[in-house]
């Protein structure tokens, strides 16, 4: 899909469909945007009192002697309330419409409103757009497709169209991250997240790619990782891309995202109902990696480093086990209680390896650690945890601009006594259900060095929804990589 920019209304092309956009008052509903050519079919339809002018509501119209075939009205809520995330809510509602349709030349006419500029206006009716184009149909036989036919869309009312071309460049790291998240846990392999790595370095000078083997593995001594690998037939590994978009600064950003690429909980066997999406479980590693793709796309001006540790948490009679203690490559000792706490094992050796290794100046990790976020926050919020407030503050910010909220949670240093083990230096999870998030983020936090801004976001309940919502199509978002993007933009 091609998306570009025309600032006239009067001069717009001709298209299969125009979008006009409205606000609803107390007593009524007024176009957001005057189109003189098309007040003589429009004013009739609101007289009749049929569209609500609700945010998302639709209605289609037939045209005829016009620049356009069809016209959609689109609903867009009070304009008091207008925001960026309901333009994109509302403008992909009017995507929805196009889908299965042949029109493919639409009109989005942008609103004119005094709460947003119209540099917010095009992003965020861009990225309604761009993201809801999104569908996963891989597997259903073309009786059953619905595709997007939308070949141009255009903006009507911008002029920004280095906007657009973001725009389209940071969704091709999200719909990466969609589709590694979405195809079949047997296809999305530690081999695979490794061959998709070598895949970016091929296609973008400013990235490198570097995968440590099994064997590797064992020389670093990185034996969470290993241990949670044990019961699979896949090799874990430690994959690692090195994105340069800013060569004449030493700033660093280290992200480190879970890889685990189907979780069955070890020999804490989740059950039916819990199983059924743990090929979602490597959400962290997919946005770790789409987040190197949207960087490379728009040539970010940032320095990252991406650290992905990866396995499935499988089980056969070589399987780790609850009261074994293994020993991590930062050298504190790890009981073992919960072998559904596998997770934050991984990112712990991850942790500790990327800090020696890329010494960087802040540290951000994604998962989708935890079932207790998912139960704080739901699927509308990651959960945000951090030891630097001035970096959970530019988190928070980033979130409200991208869509992609977080809430932050605590750390205190009372939670740690959950973690107490008799027999090594920490316990990998709680024995009690209480402040689980909390305590698997105390755990990781154990791997951090103290001087060292860092983030840890779980993302269990925004990676993959229970069911497709506003502009995600599909189960899996993408969620992290326009947050980090909007995050590393903001860091000074």
């Amino acid at each position: 899909m091609q998306l570009t920019v025309n600032p006239s209304v009067s001069k717009r092309p001709k298209a299969d469909l125009i979008v006009v956009p409205f606000f609803k008052t107390k007593k009524e509903v007024e176009p957001a945007v005057n189109v003189p050519d098309l007040k003589g079919t429009i004013n009739p339809i609101l007289k009749a009192g049929d569209f609500s002018g609700k945010e998302g509501a639709t209605m289609l119209a037939y045209l005829s002697g016009k620049t356009e075939k069809r016209l959609l009205l689109l609903g867009l809520g009070a304009a008091k309330d207008l925001s960026m995330e309901g333009l994109r809510k509302a403008y992909g509602a009017a995507m929805k419409r196009c889908q299965d349709k042949a029109w493919p030349h639409v009109n989005f006419v942008l609103p004119k409103c005094d709460k947003l500029d119209i540099h917010a206006v095009t992003r965020a009716v861009s990225e309604g757009i761009a993201l809801t184009s999104y569908v996963f149909d891989e597997w259903k036989s073309k009786d059953n497709k619905k595709p997007f036919y939308l070949k141009k869309g255009v903006l009507v009312g911008a002029r920004d169209l280095a906007a657009c071309k973001k725009t389209l460049g940071i969704l091709s790291g999200v719909n990466l991250a969609r589709n590694l998240i979405n195809r079949n846990a047997l296809d999305v392999t530690p081999q695979t997240l490794g061959l998709e790595a070598k895949r970016l370095a091929k296609h973008f000078t400013s990235v490198k790619a570097t995968v440590l083997t099994k064997k590797q593995l064992e020389k670093e001594k990185m034996d969470l990782l290993l241990a949670v690998g044990n019961g699979s037939k896949m090799d874990p590994a430690l994959v690692m891309l090195e994105y340069q978009g800013a060569p004449r600064s030493d700033d660093l950003t280290m992200v480190v995202g879970k890889g685990v690429t189907f979780d069955t909980g070890g020999l804490n066997l989740k059950p039916t109902n819990f199983i059924e999406d743990m090929r979602a479980d490597m959400g962290g590693a997919a946005a770790a990696l789409g987040l190197i793709q949207a960087a490379a796309s728009i040539k970010l001006k940032a320095n990252i480093a991406v650290v992905v540790p990866t396995t499935e948490n499988a089980i056969d009679a070589h399987s780790y086990k609850p009261g074994d203690v293994y020993r991590s490559h930062a050298g504190k000792t790890v009981e073992i209680t919960n072998t559904d706490a596998e997770g934050r094992l991984i990112l712990a050796d991850a942790l500790s390896y990327g800090q020696k290794h890329f010494k960087p100046d802040r540290i951000i990790d994604m998962a989708t650690l935890t079932g207790a976020i998912v139960i704080a926050l739901g699927d509308q919020r990651s959960g945000l945890f951090s030891n630097n407030d001035k970096l959970a503050k530019l988190c928070e910010k980033a979130g409200e601009a991208s869509g992609e909220k977080v809430w932050r949670m605590p750390l205190d240093p009372e939670y740690k006594v959950l973690l107490k083990s008799n027999i090594a230096d920490i316990k990998n999870a709680a024995g009690k259900r209480m402040a689980g998030s909390v305590t698997a983020a105390i755990f990781l936090q154990e791997f951090i060095q103290k001087k060292t801004p860092w983030i840890h976001l779980d993302i269990a309940g925004t990676a993959f929804l229970d069911s497709a919502r506003d502009y995600h199509l599909s189960q899996a978002t993408g969620a992290g990589v326009r947050l980090l993007i909007e995050l590393l933009e903001c860091i000074e």
